[in-house]
């Protein structure tokens, strides 16, 4: 008699980021990625399968947990529409009734080991050559590093670039901050010409413009990758090429189809599944059986201060090996799934302001992270300034702050030395 589900149990964990990165992580908006439900699927047989979701950066919460009770976790694992945590747990039950690893019950595996960045959000080069460090103590051999124009670009790459071993690669993602080609294309040169451990350029303009995409292409030597499905694969091939390979992430069958796509294509791809260890381990799995996850795996496991493991999961050279034990192959640490439980998560912060400072002695003032997205995806400021810098700026109390505050929540504040 197959097993089914008895029961779904939901329950919310706040996991604070590591003390290095997490002012970073407000500053830049994405602190909330802190909150982690966890699920947990029972089934009569006596298994017990676990899946995670970040919150507040995911492809699909889980909603509806009821539809899977009463069936076998095999019947309803594929449905993506589960949302993440869910369709994580019930992969990981099915594994453990059938006595497989996961990776057995997506295909054929084609790798043992998986390449695996390191990765961090936009910050500081003085920060970023701390994180490069990091990475290389951890066995990493690749960063993702978020190219802002709040930040001088050309001194991040450089710092990093020094700090690492000359093994060492560097993914510079722009989230189509240079607009359009004829910023990126003289940068971009600039960049791959000066630091050689640049290897790959993700979506520097945006996405849709296949002409600019193409054009860039042409005059770039450095990877250029795109997150998938904006432009048709096909149309993109057909047109002589817009990238060299893609993002992808989602639930499981979407991805699955999505690399069945790209190895079609001969096209590499690397696989975006932010989370704490768990979801890491299953995109060890996925990027074990497809062909073309043939770029690093990005995470950002080691971000937080506990991986929910009871053991970390070892980096060699670059590398993670895929567990071979039964479903997702991890234990998960009951103790830390208890400490970090929280009936609702809190992310409130007190109040600041994002000080933007040019060269020239030109500043501009926000009021948080997310006007200071819009007001440079519109191309109000340069994109490549020289020197330029950010700071956070915490209330000191004074009337001066209050009404820079209320000025900056209306409209970003623009002033000069």
């Amino acid at each position: 008699m197959t097993a089914k589900v008895t029961n779904v149990e939901r329950f919310i964990l706040h996991v604070p980021f590591v003390d290095r990165v997490r002012r970073e992580m407000e500053r830049a908006g994405v602190h909330s990625w802190s909150e982690l439900e966890i699920t947990r699927v029972e089934t009569d047989g006596g298994i017990v399968g676990w899946g995670e979701t970040i919150q507040n950066y995911t492809w699909g919460r889980v909603q509806d947990h009821e539809r899977v009770v009463g069936k076998p976790p095999a019947e309803t694992m594929w449905d993506d529409s589960l949302g993440a945590g869910l369709q994580m747990a019930l992969f990981d039950a099915a594994g453990k009734l059938a006595g497989v690893p996961v990776y057995r019950l997506l295909g054929t595996k084609c790798r043992d080991w998986c390449a695996i960045s390191f990765w961090d959000h936009d910050m500081s080069p003085e920060k970023y050559e701390i994180e490069a460090i990091t990475a290389v103590e951890l066995g990493y051999t690749c960063i993702k590093i978020k190219t802002r124009p709040w930040f001088d670009v050309r001194e991040t790459i450089r710092r990093i670039s020094e700090a690492t071993p000359d093994h060492f690669r560097i993914d510079a993602d722009w989230n189509a901050f240079l607009n359009n080609a004829s910023n990126a294309v003289p940068l971009l040169r600039e960049l791959e010409q000066t630091f050689p451990k640049i290897k790959i350029f993700e979506d520097p303009i945006p996405r849709n413009d296949a002409s600019g995409n193409h054009f860039l292409r042409s005059q770039i030597q450095s990877a250029i990758a795109h997150h998938y499905g904006t432009i048709g694969a096909r149309e993109g091939v057909e047109m002589g090429g817009v990238c060299d390979g893609w993002v992808l992430g989602g639930g499981v069958s979407q991805i699955m189809r999505q690399g069945a796509t790209a190895a079609s294509l001969n096209m590499p791809f690397f696989l975006q599944m932010v989370g704490a260890a768990p979801t890491t381990t299953l995109s060890l799995h996925l990027s074990a059986v497809l062909t073309h996850a043939q770029w690093p795996t990005i995470t950002c496991h080691e971000l937080y201060e506990h991986s929910l493991l009871t053991e970390r999961m070892p980096v060699v050279g670059g590398h993670a090996r895929v567990p071979e034990g039964p479903g997702l192959g991890i234990e998960l640490d009951r103790d830390a799934l208890e400490h970090y439980r929280v009936e609702k998560a809190d992310h409130s912060l007190p109040r600041r302001l994002v000080k933007v400072i040019r060269p020239g002695g030109v500043n501009i003032y926000f009021a948080n992270s997310g006007q200071k997205w819009t007001f440079y995806g519109k191309g109000n400021q340069p994109v490549d300034d020289w020197g330029c810098q950010t700071e956070l700026l915490d209330d000191d109390g004074s009337a001066e702050f209050a009404d820079m505050h209320k000025r900056a929540s209306q409209s970003p504040v623009i002033t000069s030395d």
